[in-house]
């Protein structure tokens, strides 16, 4: 067994050291707690101590029992580890070592329900399971993601003093809050990155705009996204590094670096299960949806590439005022962006009812405003929105963005009539306006969806003159009115 060094009871144990697993680590040894380290590659432990853990708080095993071992009681372990079965993998090996009040905490992106269901395993056997949510990357782990912690409140307790210091600080304080029981932190998390796969593919499309629209070079584009980010409506993190994007130029062609990466976006599944588990709540969600499909499409490159020769659209010709287009390609990013997070709390309110998570939205808009992809001024809004109103129905009624998106709309709808017009695709500001049309409307054409499923199903239906649920024999009464 590899020795540990005066085996020194530390604070937090942590398996897993990928970069966000080492970030975290630092985090942690940076803010006063003492970490021990465990990697399955057991070289990645050696060469870690030795590289940047050298001279610090961290002491490396070769071995979960040493790990383990190593804690102090009640232990704290965080699993860094890729979802499933890995996971599943790490705790299996864990269990028969641990004793009841140890505490567990999974900060991949696990699937809630399997969060839910190792839970209930761990908690029957006296340990304390949390499922965690990181958000911010490699940088925010290293100085200060947001965490999104779900478990029982009384493991929540345990760590935060732990997790309140490594968290991002912002002026509402740390970006972490205990979510609520079971697996709600990675519901939390799997939301979140839902809106962000929305937020993407909304301002990928205003770069398309721009770019092919108005003919943009990338200096431009800098400029463009930057001066949006010092606005109240748009600052935020994605904007800020897509500004940055711009400015990076491909050593190899001279090129902005950003022409020469293939249009193939990947994605690693959290994005899709947003839209599957809106689909089983009964939730909209279509601009979340629109951005996993847009992925799914970029990813058939060489049909497109074929397809392209044989379905030839209009010819971008048109070139509108320069300045004013920009403005309106901005105003409908914004009103496309309040519908994408109004998708996605409209989910966690529904999401949090259905699962009995009693989340409060108000505080989850908090701890997004510093270390997660998705910080952006705005969630301040998003915040008083649901402090002023916690049961809120959907923040499109808050009066702040009721009236944002009214005095918008007229922009937003001649950016995505002109795109429709120039044959270019955008289909996340679209649903975010089919999205925004179909709420705002008192009737929509299910009326006759559901007369048509009444004909071939007798599925029946409701009537707007009286209660009840009515079925017509549909065939008869056609029959009876060509007799009269």
């Amino acid at each position: 067994m590899h020795e540990v060094v005066g085996m020194a009871q530390q604070q937090i144990g942590l398996i897993g050291l990928a970069v966000m697993g080492e970030n975290l680590v630092l985090n942690l040894e940076r803010n006063g707690f003492s970490v021990a380290v465990f990697n399955r590659t057991t070289e990645k432990v050696d060469e870690f101590i030795k590289g940047r853990a050298a001279g610090k708080n961290i002491v490396g095993t070769h071995s979960v029992e040493e790990l383990v071992a190593c804690l102090e009681r009640p232990r704290k372990i965080l699993i860094m580890v890729k979802a499933g079965q890995p996971v599943q993998a790490v705790i299996d090996q864990l269990k028969p070592l641990l004793e009841p009040g140890d505490i567990l905490i999974d900060g991949g992106n696990s699937w809630y329900e399997d969060t839910e269901a190792r839970t209930r395993e761990l908690e029957a056997m006296g340990l304390r399971y949390v499922g965690m949510g990181v958000s911010g990357g490699e940088e925010g782990a290293l100085h200060g993601p947001s965490l999104m912690p779900g478990g029982t409140k009384e493991a929540y307790a345990e760590l935060a003093p732990l997790l309140t210091k490594i968290a991002a600080q912002v002026e509402d304080g740390p970006c972490v809050t205990y979510v609520g029981p079971g697996g709600s932190g990675h519901y939390v998390k799997m939301v979140h990155n839902g809106i962000e796969y929305g937020d993407m593919q909304l301002i990928a499309e205003a770069y398309d705009l721009l770019k092919n629209v108005l003919g943009l070079s990338a200096a431009e584009l800098h400029q463009v996204f930057s001066e949006w980010n010092q606005t109240e409506e748009l600052n935020s993190f994605l904007i800020e590094i897509t500004a940055h994007i711009f400015t990076v130029m491909d050593p190899e062609t001279g090129r902005p670096l950003v022409d020469v990466i293939l249009d193939k976006a990947g994605q690693k599944g959290t994005g899709r299960w947003t839209v599957t588990s809106a689909l089983e709540l009964g939730v909209p969600v279509p601009t979340i949806a629109a951005a996993v499909n847009a992925r799914i499409m970029s990813s058939l490159k060489e049909e497109r590439v074929a397809a392209a020769d044989h379905l030839p659209g209009p010819q971008i010709t048109h070139s509108p005022e320069k300045a004013l287009f920009i403005q309106k390609v901005r105003d409908a990013l914004y009103c496309s962006k309040i519908c994408s997070y109004a998708q996605g709390m409209a989910l966690l309110a529904t999401a949090s009812q259905a699962l009995n998570y009693h989340m409060n939205l108000s505080e989850l808009a908090r701890i997004w405003q510093g270390g997660c992809i998705i910080r952006a001024g705005f969630l301040q809004k998003i915040k008083q929105a649901f402090g002023d109103n916690p049961t809120l129905p959907n923040l499109l009624l808050a009066p702040e963005f009721k009236q944002s998106i009214l005095e918008r709309q007229s922009a937003w709808r001649e950016v995505v009539a002109t795109a429709a017009h120039l044959g270019i695709a955008v289909p996340a500001f679209s649903a975010s306006l089919d999205y925004f049309d179909s709420y705002r409307r008192a009737n929509l054409p299910q009326n006759l969806t559901q007369a048509q499923r009444d004909f071939f199903g007798a599925h029946t239906y409701e009537r707007i003159d009286r209660p009840g649920t009515f079925h017509t024999e549909w065939t008869q009464m056609k029959a009876k009115e060509r007799v009269g």
